[in-house]
């Protein structure tokens, strides 16, 4: 394909009018805002549009030929549909040229009231794979912001089997967890960074620890900002870039200067423009590089555009890192003020009387066997396998079912959170395989498995925290396309949840108990620390030894690696609402479920068996008083919390 302005496409970050017009006078080809209401960056009241300055954001914008689109991006809760319901109205009145949404309540609410301003999917939903593309584009979906994990050559193949636009980051602050899976800054502080709030404990310091010994493990560490990711920059690897299929190039910072986003769209523009004339004779220009390099907030990275850049997309040291947001606190436990959560408000709700239900995710057969004997209704199997756990062989899933059969339980089969095209391709396969074992159902993380499970297999299907189901329309989303269940969002309030369930269109779960991940990331911590590179994978780091990453308020966090070397980051405290059940039962929540995957099957069965006799105790109808000595019975190797502020503020 001929290259032409029209088919690269320089997007810029604005804040506030005078950066839309020093990013158009740069040169932009297209610039993305926020309003007043519903986008990622409303933690600022001197930046981001109102409906008046919008209208008039869009008319000077197209008077030069330069598109505009707007940031409604953030998660929705129930209380905020008829909200975002007017405001898509009146953006449909006033036509900017696309909004880049994450909640999957606004594909609802776009067929509801007829939008016709193209939508783009943010990169919050975390898109990796075909599927989840060609779901989106069901839904009228255009371009696809993508996930930063992804490579150019995986963009190429992505572009080549759906026909999708492509934006993506070339420049500017981006994050080391897989966008959209991030519940650190949410469940602790309240602030959730899928909706725009976070305070970014990717940047604190941290120590890398034995897990069993608690001692540092790295002889020449680097440096204490382990997850402090540099900013990204493709200025040197223009062509590449250019060549990959990706027609828009994504500057970040809608929080940045006028000055800052002129020089950063000037520099961009000279290069792409003399790469368009003359591809063949295109050189690296030294002088305009420098002048970036001199004005860098962060040092540069080419994160995984080249592919995955291990130890040198990381700022150990922390020197030009901008501003700290936070600095690390102590998780909340299980007593004191701060676990108080949730009113008991004694009502009469019909939940009550139905005995819940009880899942438990757990990692091999004895687990299995040991939450079966104890009281769980339904175990999940398969997904990600944690060092030195196997994953579940067809043998294994064989024999799960089989014990389930046998106790007229059920036993569910869970996909990977990140789905890249391997792991895809593999799940195509696993689904066709369970066709015969028959297991009594899938779980699935995203959008894109949902809809393979959909198309290839005959089990029923339900969906897993990873989709962030904060309102019912994301609900009738998932039901319209194959869910028979959905697991409510980490990150949920209490008032949150009682909302949802009054209207969901779906049975809903709830997770009440278990080791809760903060983060998952591509990036291996221990390898990039001890081995130096990504590019010598280190199988042998964890087969034998344990990590955690040591903060600051002297809380571990464990760090649990997979089958495909993704580390997952896990809050210090476990997730611990046995105190809570009864609000929860008034709540209308009728589905629980314990994350028993990083346990051993002897505190499977324990926790099991606990959860199992309180629920038994509420559904019977008779006075119910909770026993604070539970909570020593089930404790394990890690301490119990509840993440401080989760079921109070949620922003």
């Amino acid at each position: 394909m001929l290259l032409t302005r029209q088919s690269v496409e320089l997007l810029a970050p604005v804040g506030t009018w005078e950066v839309l017009e020093a990013a158009i006078t740069a040169g932009a080809d297209a610039v993305y805002l926020g309003g007043k209401r519903f986008n990622m960056r409303l933690h600022r009241t001197d930046t981001n549009f109102d409906d008046k300055k919008l209208t008039q954001a869009i008319t000077y914008a197209h008077a030069r030929n330069v598109r505009l689109y707007v940031t409604v991006n953030n998660l929705i809760s129930e209380r905020e549909i008829p909200g975002v319901r007017d405001y898509l109205k009146f953006l449909n009145e006033i036509q900017p040229d696309a909004l880049i949404v994450q909640d999957l309540a606004i594909l609802e609410l776009a067929r509801e009231i007829n939008l016709t301003v193209p939508l783009h999917a943010s990169v919050m939903m975390n898109t990796h794979n075909e599927h989840t593309i060609k779901a989106l584009m069901d839904y009228g979906i255009t371009r696809v912001v993508t996930n930063r994990e992804l490579t150019l050559s995986q963009l190429s193949l992505l572009r080549e089997r759906t026909g999708v636009e492509l934006e993506y980051f070339i420049h500017g602050d981006m994050c080391a967890a897989h966008s959209g899976q991030c519940f650190h800054s949410g469940v602790v502080f309240g602030q959730s960074s899928n909706r725009g709030r976070c305070l970014k404990p990717c940047r604190w310091p941290y120590q890398l620890v034995d897990t069993l010994t608690g001692q540092a493990v790295a002889a020449k560490d680097p440096g204490p900002y382990k997850l402090a990711l540099k900013d990204m920059c493709m200025y040197t690897a223009l062509p590449q870039l250019i060549q990959s299929g990706v027609c828009s190039f994504k500057i970040e910072g809608r929080m940045r200067t006028a000055d800052f986003v002129s020089r950063i769209v000037r520099l961009y523009r000279k290069a792409l423009d003399r790469y368009i004339a003359d591809p063949n004779g295109y050189t690296f220009d030294a002088t305009d590089w420098q002048e970036l390099y001199e004005y860098r907030s962060r040092d540069f990275s080419t994160c995984y555009a080249l592919g995955n850049p291990g130890a040198s997309s990381i700022g150990y040291t922390g020197e030009r890192e901008p501003r700290f947001f936070s600095q690390a606190v102590k998780e909340a436990g299980v007593t004191g003020s701060a676990a108080v959560l949730v009113p008991n408000t004694g009502s009469d709700n019909p939940s009550l009387r139905l005995r819940p239900a009880l899942a438990v995710r757990v990692a091999d057969l004895a687990s299995l066997t040991s939450a079966f004997a104890n009281g769980a209704d339904i175990a999940y199997i398969g997904g990600e396998a944690f060092a030195p756990g196997k994953p579940w062989s067809l043998e294994d899933i064989k024999a799960a079912v089989k014990l389930a059969d046998d106790r007229q339980v059920q036993v569910i089969v869970t996909t990977p959170r990140i789905t890249m095209e391997r792991e895809a391709g593999e799940l195509e396969q696993l689904f066709a395989g369970l066709e015969t074992l028959k297991p009594h159902g899938l779980m699935v993380s995203n959008s894109g498995m949902l809809r393979l499970a959909k198309q290839t297999s005959s089990l029923s299907i339900q969906t897993d925290f990873s989709f962030n189901l904060f309102n019912h329309l994301t609900a009738a989303w998932l039901k319209d396309n194959g869910a028979s269940k959905a697991t409510i969002s980490l990150e949920a309030t209490y008032e949150q949840i009682t909302e949802l369930a009054k209207h969901s269109p779906l049975p809903l779960e709830m997770i009440i108990h278990g080791a809760i991940e903060a983060m998952v990331l591509d990036h291996c911590i221990p390898s990039a620390i001890m081995a130096g590179t990504a590019t010598h994978p280190c199988h042998d780091l964890c087969s034998n030894r344990h990590y955690s990453l040591l903060d600051s308020a002297g809380e571990r966090h464990d760090i649990k690696i997979d089958q495909y070397c993704r580390n997952h980051i896990l809050f210090a405290k476990d997730l611990c609402l046995l105190p809570h059940l009864a609000a929860l039962m008034q709540a209308g929540i009728v589905n629980y479920r314990i994350e028993g995957q990083h346990y051993s099957s002897e505190l499977v069965g324990i926790i099991t068996a606990a959860y199992r006799a309180e629920l038994d105790k509420l559904a019977a109808g008779d006075t119910y008083v909770f026993d604070k000595t539970i909570i020593d019975r089930i404790a394990g190797p890690r301490q119990l919390g509840i993440g401080a502020f989760r079921y109070r503020v949620s922003r």
